[in-house]
């Protein structure tokens, strides 16, 4: 294991993603008990007190990190102010241009990343003086830059920086982990894989829905985030499983349709929205997003965050 890793008192390089809606207090604390770096992540719909409750779930847990979405950061008041609170070990900001709030978090002495999709944006945050770079292939499910793959990017990444790289998209069995630390990264950042574990936030319709995709049934798309109304930047679509609300607004091409859906059924008028929030009530994945990168084929089972990072480290 890096020093990196070390330096933490991690046991294992592994982080979980800080994925919005999916990594509470309750699966934070299970990656780091079994070794790990475990996350809570504040997606679209954070508030200051969503980011409290899921704190009260770490149920003691000291070691942990925080994870947030810049222009929900900028829009949500309190809401960064209580992750700095908090004290975690780590905290993310990602998928903004600001890097303002990186000196805040240090004066607290709190390690701070960002997910880059380039290495542009690698320099400018070690230029920033971010302390951990998440270099994050377009595999990646939820909301990103789909520009490069990992296995084209993390290695580029890596050498443009001197600070710690993390590699994250598409990593979801022992072999990719290897992979990526000969890479050169430093651990890697895990998304998908933990959003099946038993202690995730997903809920049981979408974990089954996981099981039961392979590597090619996810796309990119902003159609959820235009219905929702979510102000997600033009760069970051968010990687789902195929569907069929997607089936109605991405083309054969994978492309979004600007303007109308393919399927009538599925225009954005109130009729249209009251299906598709009826469907996230009632946990219907044949509608309603479910965010998930190329690695969902990997998961077979829902399992505890524990033997999800025993697999994910045999053999290191």
């Amino acid at each position: 294991m890096g020093a990196w890793a070390e330096s933490l008192e991690l046991r294992v390089p592994v982080l979980n993603a800080p994925m919005g809606g999916v990594a509470g207090g309750r699966l934070a604390a299970a990656v780091t008990a079994a070794g790990g770096l475990g996350m809570i992540g504040m997606g679209s719909t954070a508030t200051r007190d969503g980011l409290v409750r899921a704190l009260g779930d770490l149920d003691g847990c000291q070691r942990f990190g925080v994870g947030l979405v810049d222009w929900v950061v900028r829009q949500e008041a309190g809401l960064l102010d209580a992750a700095l609170d908090a004290l975690p070990v780590l905290l993310s900001v990602s998928f903004g241009a600001e890097l303002d709030w990186v000196e805040r978090a240090q004066e607290r002495g709190i390690l701070t990343a960002v997910q880059v999709p380039d290495v542009d944006g690698a320099r400018r945050a070690e230029d920033a003086g971010v302390d951990v770079i998440v270099a994050r292939g377009l595999e990646g499910g939820g909301h990103g830059a789909p520009e490069a793959p990992l296995a084209e990017l993390l290695a580029p990444v890596v050498a443009a920086v001197e600070r710690p790289v993390l590699a994250a998209g598409g990593i979801a069995t022992a072999a990719d982990v290897r992979a990526a630390l000969a890479a050169g990264a430093d651990g890697v950042w895990v998304g998908t894989t933990f959003a099946a574990a038993a202690e995730a936030l997903t809920p049981a319709g979408a974990k089954q829905a996981m099981l039961g995709a392979g590597c090619d049934d996810t796309v990119t798309t902003r159609a959820y985030d235009r219905a929702f109304g979510w102000p997600w930047p033009e760069r970051y679509p968010a990687r789902v499983l195929r569907n069929t609300f997607t089936a109605a607004w991405v083309d054969a091409d994978g492309a979004d349709v600007v303007g109308g859906a393919l399927d009538p059924a599925f225009t954005l008028d109130a009729a249209g929205l009251a299906r598709l929030h009826r469907a996230v009530a009632d946990d219907d994945p044949s509608i309603a997003p479910v965010d998930a990168g190329t690695g969902v084929g990997s998961i077979v089972d829902v399992v505890p965050a524990a033997t999800i990072i025993a697999r994910l480290t045999a053999g290191l």
